[in-house]
């Protein structure tokens, strides 16, 4: 008799996270396992990568209020979900003023889901599950929502860099049979926090296929997107256009490069909420010729298969999906020394960190750029290593 499991998710647009759910998906075993997936909205460009063995909810409306806008729940008659969403952000405003909270917190998403979970119905409420997946948070719904024999909530952030309401977050992550950390460092970052629930903590890294990323990575030429040019160097950052990844900091560390001589062509693959913050800064810093923007791509591995190094200047990371599948592709690998980069790669072996500030960050690409033994010493090693990981679907298995 097949195991039942349901994984409860948010959507399938382009991110980490989601191409995260994408490789634990592809690696189930279909023969021992039923798997359901639900997803608040059915939206994204990662829908047709849903596996076809995978049984897909239908959609129910109220949990799609959660993600949708104002008027659209005005339309739907969501009277309820409005006032309660309202309630959270004044809650929400109220608890980050008491306590002199910045506005990177993670409150109002806390408090969003915990206070219009009443008014959300049971999800397949005839069945009972032998494992429940929470695979984003905040793991309200599942909690409540979802019979199940096990729970499992996922941490996919690093929590030493946000500011929360403790109280309400232990709350509910102490509900969970599990809680599944990406990585060691964001592990430590978690139990800085919630120390009384390292007994729940198991480490299941990010799923990933190296078969099916070089697959798709020769899938497609874009040299008419990044032309070869003669001495110029092509370096490649993949992700959503958010105050998480510095995006918009990248114009003014292009701009220090091209001042310390590197002929160098930066392009971001992604989308988001501040690419006319991006576009702004490439304008201040005159950098139209050398910052490009490619925007959203449901394939982002030829390009970054195309460009001479990968950059992941990011704020801080869970541990970054896009930086692994690049050293999959061989490619050198620069990360900024945000809090969990030790447990992203080996300085020096498969990738280097450089550091956080513009300044330092151009210093640390020019001396990559500039060291060719490094360069093939770097490619050799990620060549030579297995990055695959599908075998992480057990440890669920086991669970």
């Amino acid at each position: 008799m097949k195991r039942k499991i349901i994984i409860v998710t948010h959507g399938m647009r382009i991110g980490g996270i989601e191409r995260s759910l994408i490789g634990l998906l592809n690696a189930c075993d279909y023969e021992r396992y039923d798997i359901d997936l639900f997803l608040f909205i059915h939206d994204g460009d990662f829908m047709p990568l849903i596996s076809k063995q995978v049984n897909l909810l239908p959609e129910v409306k109220k949990y799609t209020s959660l993600l949708v806008s104002t008027k659209n729940n005005l339309k739907n008659g969501y009277f309820d979900i409005l006032t309660e969403k309202t309630y959270a952000l004044l809650k929400a405003k109220y608890f980050c003023k008491k306590n002199h909270i910045s506005s990177q917190n993670l409150v109002y998403m806390d408090y969003q889901q915990k206070y219009t979970c009443i008014s959300l119905p049971k999800i397949n409420p005839k069945k009972e599950y032998d494992l429940a997946i929470s695979f984003m948070n905040p793991h309200y719904i599942v909690s409540n929502k979802v019979k199940a024999q096990k729970k499992i909530a996922w941490i996919h952030t690093d929590y030493s860099f946000f500011e929360f309401d403790k109280k309400s977050e232990l709350h509910i992550w102490g509900k969970y049979d599990y809680i599944a950390s990406i990585s060691d460092s964001v592990t430590d970052s978690f139990l800085k926090q919630f120390p009384s629930l390292s007994s729940k903590i198991r480490l299941i890294e990010n799923i990933l296929s190296p078969a099916f990323i070089r697959e798709q990575a020769n899938r497609m030429d874009v040299c008419a997107e990044i032309p070869r040019e003669k001495d110029a160097v092509t370096i490649c950052s993949v992700g959503r256009f958010s105050e998480q990844k510095n995006f918009d900091n990248v114009p003014f560390i292009c701009q220090k490069l091209r001042e310390m001589g590197c002929d160098v062509k930066w392009y971001l693959i992604g989308y988001g909420g501040d690419e006319q913050l991006i576009r702004s800064r490439i304008m201040e810093t005159n950098m139209q010729e050398h910052v490009i923007l490619l925007g959203k791509k449901e394939n982002p591995y030829p390009y970054m298969k195309a460009c001479d190094l990968y950059a992941q200047p990011s704020r801080y990371e869970g541990k970054a999906v896009t930086v692994r599948e690049a050293q999959i592709l061989c490619k050198p690998v620069v990360i900024t020394d945000y809090a969990t980069s030790r447990s992203q790669l080996m300085n020096g072996v498969d990738g280097i960190i450089v550091p956080m500030d513009n300044e330092g960050c151009a210093e640390g690409i020019k001396k990559l750029i500039e060291d060719k033994t490094l360069q093939a010493e770097l490619i050799r090693n990620c060549s030579n290593r297995d990055f695959g990981n599908e075998k992480e679907i057990e440890k669920i298995y086991v669970i």
